[in-house]
């Protein structure tokens, strides 16, 4: 459906704006006080027994865990800091027994042929779509490069829903907002027949994203019944889209469906590194979500499709009252639209097996930090959030686990210090524990030795990375899956690098989340500034600036190990935190086609890029010099 372009808009809208007739919506501000009536009585149970197979190993393993515990510490009574030490232990056990089950979940649907992800129907009536770039700052060629490909894949799939491309900007530099007016005409010109393609720059970003799609919503979404959110960096096939749109048109009581978006473009280590993950292991904890969550999953906040009456009645964000008394805008706004859709009786869904769904990600360790602080800030508000009346209790389980996911940091954090003050014995502690009889007289508990604290590790260690032993344990067995790595020898290899990497860069990014959690308790507002998507070599001075902590620490445990103090299993830690500036360089070096296939973290993105992408790169580069074309003055 090609929508005629608004004139009257286009001539009075300062900054530039190219929009179809406005089509406003009723869209309703929720309260978090107040629980609506739901859309539906209810949605469809299908699986409460996975959902009990993955959370009652966890929460018994780590009773039965907590338990021996607390009766090898209470043998001279319990200390404040002894309570401390298996609050700590519990927490982040259990949550690394939550992934363990998890997998065991996903494998076990696999087995038993578990359809979280089924198809439509053959008949699917045709909807109107609204294709969604929010964009801030971006790089224009990039943007519109995604979108050119995306409407060219859509028209070769002559699927029966008809699509309209947005493009909302939030841009504020001005040379940007023109470049982006410039390849929008251009985007203009080479659209399909039968799409159409529309621009807006808002002259005012009130409450930045959020408020961009809410006025979007409020002006044109009646149009539509669907939209699809992407990300500046999104890029979804036709194939993909259509499935979407298909999965809205063919499920009533569908609010949202989530994609499970695929790393590309990683050329540097760090970003192959997090590709390698995503793509060899991410897999099969997607599939375990997705079997147990149902039609109470969660919401990434792009590539996926949203019912737009379901969003405007159902999701639209207030705003939240800061500590000062100010109106405070939700960061993290795509779990709780998740949870506020879900509230009012729209399922939402998971559909992990939906190919063609795409983003990049950062390309060195601090880009990836500086993304996660915002996420931390935005994923720690839902703390306040959790009583939001009507909530279904899967939904303030996603609030809870994002915010414990950067909690977990300075708990892993206590656990390294206490861990570095036990020392190798009894006689290199320096915590003190007394008893009741003779408080002056030293009563370690045997059960806490250097020993058990080093069997705790290796057990922790074991759990964190049986996700990524059962992920590369199939691939590995499967040879078609191995094929698509490069095979089976260089696939191993570069799970061993994954891993070693991976532990070395762990120790890193638990003080940057750390510091992270306190910046966010501590301050009230973070710069918005765009991600840095393209590679970008930061120099020494600011590897030393950016990791100063990670060093100094470092070096206080390896004083602690040369003196004898500090027990031996540390040293993993300590090696990451005192070489975190070397391993910072090494994280944005790009990695060589001409090296072994068994040291490139190749994979089957990066030996063989789907067409879209290829076609994207295509379209980016030759936008790239249309726009350095118009901006050469002529002679």
């Amino acid at each position: 459906m090609a929508l005629p372009l608004d004139t009257n808009l286009m001539q009075n809208a300062t900054p530039h704006a190219a929009m179809p007739p406005r089509a406003p919506m009723e869209a309703r501000e929720q309260t978090f006080g107040t629980a609506p009536s739901p859309t539906f009585a209810d949605q469809p149970t299908k699986g409460p027994a996975w959902r009990a197979a993955t959370f009652w190993p966890a929460l018994i393993g780590t009773a039965l865990l907590m338990s021996g515990l607390y009766g090898w510490l209470a043998n001279g009574g319990m200390s404040g800091m002894e309570w401390a030490l298996l609050s700590m232990i519990g927490a982040t056990f259990i949550w690394v027994s939550l992934s363990v089950s998890t997998v065991g979940v996903a494998i076990a649907g696999l087995l038993a042929r578990a359809n979280a992800d089924a198809r439509p129907a053959d008949e699917v009536t045709g909807i109107d779509v609204a294709l969604l770039v929010p964009i801030y700052n971006e790089v224009p060629q990039n943007v519109f490069g995604n979108a050119v490909a995306m409407l060219h894949d859509l028209a070769q799939r002559k699927g029966p829903h008809a699509y309209s491309l947005f493009v909302l900007s939030d841009t504020r530099d001005d040379a940007i907002a023109a470049q982006e007016w410039q390849a929008f005409g251009e985007l203009q010109r080479t659209a399909p027949v039968g799409f159409s393609v529309h621009y807006r720059r808002r002259s005012d970003n009130t409450d930045k994203k959020i408020g961009n799609i809410a006025e979007w919503v409020r002006g044109w979404g009646a149009a539509f019944e669907g939209m699809v959110v992407l990300d500046a960096d999104s890029l979804m096939s036709g194939r993909a889209i259509d499935r979407l749109s298909s999965e809205l048109s063919s499920d009533p009581r569908a609010g949202l469906i989530q994609t499970f978006p695929m790393l590309i473009g990683a050329q540097t280590v760090f970003a192959r590194l997090q590709q390698f993950s995503n793509v060899a292991y991410g897999w099969l904890l997607a599939e375990g979500l997705a079997t147990w969550a149902r039609s109470e999953g969660n919401y990434y906040g792009h590539n996926a499709i949203i019912r737009t009456e379901a969003f405007a009645t159902s999701a639209m964000l207030p705003h939240l009252r800061s500590r000062g008394g100010n109106d405070q805008l939700i960061l993290s706004h795509d779990f709780v639209e998740a949870g506020l859709l879900r509230r009012a009786g729209w399922g939402v869904r998971f559909l992990p097996r939906v190919t063609g769904s795409f983003e990049e990600t950062p390309a060195t360790l601090i880009d990836y930090v500086i993304r996660d602080r915002r996420w931390c800030r935005g994923n720690l508000q839902h703390l306040r959030l959790l009583g939001t009346k009507g909530l279904h209790p899967v939904s303030r389980f996603h609030l809870f686990h994002g915010a414990v996911a950067y909690l977990l940091s300075p708990a892993w954090f206590f656990l390294l210090v206490i861990w570095a003050l036990l020392g190798k014995d009894a006689e290199t502690n320096v915590i003190r524990y007394f008893n009741e009889a003779n408080p002056l007289f030293p009563d370690w508990p045997p059960a806490m030795s250097h020993i058990d604290s080093a069997v705790f590790l290796v057990i922790m260690y074991a759990m964190l990375l049986t996700p990524k032993i059962a992920g590369a344990g199939i691939i590995a067995a499967t040879p078609r899956a191995a094929r698509v790595f490069g095979g089976v020898g260089p696939f191993l290899s570069n799970f061993a690098i994954e891993v070693a990497l991976s532990i070395a860069y762990a120790p890193i990014m638990m003080i940057q989340q750390t510091k992270a959690v306190l910046r966010a308790f501590t301050s009230s507002s973070e710069a918005w500034a765009p991600q840095a998507r393209d590679a970008r070599k930061h120099s020494w001075a600011t590897l030393f600036k950016f990791h100063w902590v990670e060093m100094m620490l470092g070096t206080i445990l390896l004083s602690g190990l040369l003196a004898g103090l500090v027990s031996l299993w540390l040293v993993p830690i300590v090696f990451s935190l005192v070489f975190s500036v070397p391993l910072s360089a090494l994280s944005g070096m790009q990695v060589s086609e001409r090296a072994s296939a068994a040291f490139r973290l190749d994979s089957p993105y990066t030996l063989r890029e789907p067409a879209i992408v290829r076609h994207a790169l295509q379209e980016r580069a030759r936008l790239e010099g249309l726009l350095r074309a118009k901006d050469i003055p002529a002679e």
